[in-house]
């Protein structure tokens, strides 16, 4: 396969994104990125923001294990001010993996000393938890719940693709959909895991909207009957109504949501298809058979699967601020369907597909709709993404991001498990360490969809560059694979 970057310099770079047909600014001076910001009531130190990686290191009952302490004592020692938590599930029936965290009772205390981990950490590195703000992202894992799917629309391109592991068989139109009654049983669940996140001193809560989960899938559900689906408003009342709960059961916790404005459409390996191929393509990801218009990808132009329409996106944004959401922290695509979308990489993760498009496109496709959200929303905190397959020059764009107003905050994922410091390395040498940086090789992802596991799930983290910890969990896997 090719290899995509081959940038020795931001000029190399710029150039690169010319010839694609989109500039993409850069600058040497990082100092906008350590400049102080307002989400709501919390002051947040920094531009840096950890977004919600799963660690898939959990216990089976939820709780955090020693790998999801130690993640968390690395971010709290990094020197991001924003630590947005990982996806924990506000049931066991919406857990996407065995080992994701599970807020309930149970774990609560466990999930307490986990913040503690993290500010404790920051504190030693910094001298206090001045300007820290620590979350949870609470979410329903919907078509994705690792139990069985639990549907709120079906989808003609994702029901092929989606597995019922408690059959071995794909869904189809005959498949049950969460009716309204378990929608309104969810918005319980919902509110109760916010009580329990304020409990335990969460400085906020994400409400979950991205990656076709529960609330994602709901946003695209023109095709759901009844109070839950067709129009727009209806297909956010369920967010909607447990936004409104949460502020008046929890006033003193901030709400914030990470939310697709990009759903795409699903691709498949060329081979998969039956499609002519030779040695050098059959591997290459393209888009399932489809027909004009679309009817379920929110965000997605209707008769371009390529092109973006944030008509609906921009109009939900405006719907949050006014419903109390303090910041929106934008993303797209889906990790299973077309992770190319949600995390452009250079190599493909083992279940995957080679690029159908440069990754740069992709990072420009983040960059230009979050700073569509941002100019509509002057003044208002949106975080971006995208950025780790820019490597060595991620935090030059996102100097440049947001000095120019295209974000207020940069969110940071993949990048931060093979270097949780590199803010702290920034601020201190300018640069980021090059021993350290990501380079989106997809070792991460591979290791969370090695299921064959005791406990059903591997951890995941940077084997390259996080070797003590992951790099036997690597080897143990590829020897699995080679038996």
């Amino acid at each position: 396969m090719a290899r995509f970057f081959k940038y020795k310099s931001a000029d190399d770079l710029r150039a690169g994104a010319e010839k694609l047909g989109s500039p993409l600014p850069t600058s040497s001076d990082p100092s906008a990125l350590f400049q102080p910001i307002s989400i709501g009531r919390l002051a947040i130190g920094n531009r840096f923001c950890i977004q919600p990686m799963e660690g898939c290191d959990g216990t089976t009952d939820g709780a955090p294990d020693e790998l999801t302490y130690r993640r968390y004592q690395r971010f709290g020692a990094g020197g991001a001010k924003l630590i947005w938590g990982e996806a924990t599930a506000i049931d066991e029936a919406a857990r996407m993996n065995p080992r994701q965290l599970w807020i309930h009772d149970g774990t609560a205390s466990a999930l307490e000393d986990m913040l503690s981990v993290c500010r404790k950490a920051h504190t030693e590195s910094f001298g206090s938890v001045a300007g820290l703000a620590v979350g949870l992202q609470l979410t329903h894992s919907g078509r994705f719940s690792f139990r069985r799917p639990q549907l709120a629309m079906h989808d003609p391109l994702l029901d092929p693709l989606t597995l019922d592991k408690s059959t071995g068989k794909f869904v189809d139109a005959s498949y049950p959909l969460l009716s309204d009654d378990a929608l309104k049983r969810i918005e319980d669940q919902y509110v109760v895991a916010a009580g329990l996140a304020a409990r335990i001193g969460c400085d906020f809560v994400d409400i979950k909207q991205c990656h076709r989960y529960l609330l994602s899938e709901l946003l695209a559900a023109r095709n759901r009957p009844g109070e839950y689906g067709g129009s727009l408003e209806n297909r956010t009342r369920l967010v909607r109504n447990v936004i409104g709960r949460i502020r008046a059961e929890f006033p003193e916790l901030t709400i914030v949501t990470r939310m697709n404005v990009y759903d795409g459409i699903p691709y498949v390996r060329r081979d998969r298809l039956a499609l002519p191929t030779d040695s050098d393509d059959s591997g290459t990801g393209i888009p399932v058979p489809h027909l004009h218009p679309l009817q379920v990808a929110f965000g997605v132009d209707p008769n371009n699967h390529l092109k973006c329409d944030l008509t609906e996106p921009l109009q939900l944004a405006a719907w949050l601020r006014e419903w109390g959401v303090a910041a929106i922290n934008v993303s797209m695509g889906n990790p299973y369907a077309n992770p190319h979308v949600v995390r452009p990489a250079e190599f493909a993760p083992v279940d995957g597909y080679d690029a159908p498009e440069h990754p740069l496109i992709g990072v420009m496709r983040h960059f230009s709709a979050t700073a569509s959200l941002q100019k509509a929303n002057p003044g208002f905190p949106i975080i971006g993404s995208g950025y780790s397959w820019l490597q060595d020059f991620a935090m030059e764009a996102a100097a440049s991001n947001v000095r120019d107003g295209r974000c207020s905050l940069v969110g940071v994922g993949r990048a931060s498990l093979s270097h949780p410091d590199f803010v702290r390395h920034l601020q201190e040498h300018g640069t980021m360490n090059r021993k350290l940086i990501c380079r989106t090789f997809s070792y991460c992802t591979n290791l969370m969809r090695s299921k064959d596991h005791p406990l059903g799930q591997y951890p995941t983290g940077c084997p390259p560059f996080d070797k003590e910890i992951y790099g036997p969990i690597w080897k143990e896997i590829e020897g699995k694979r080679n038996l």
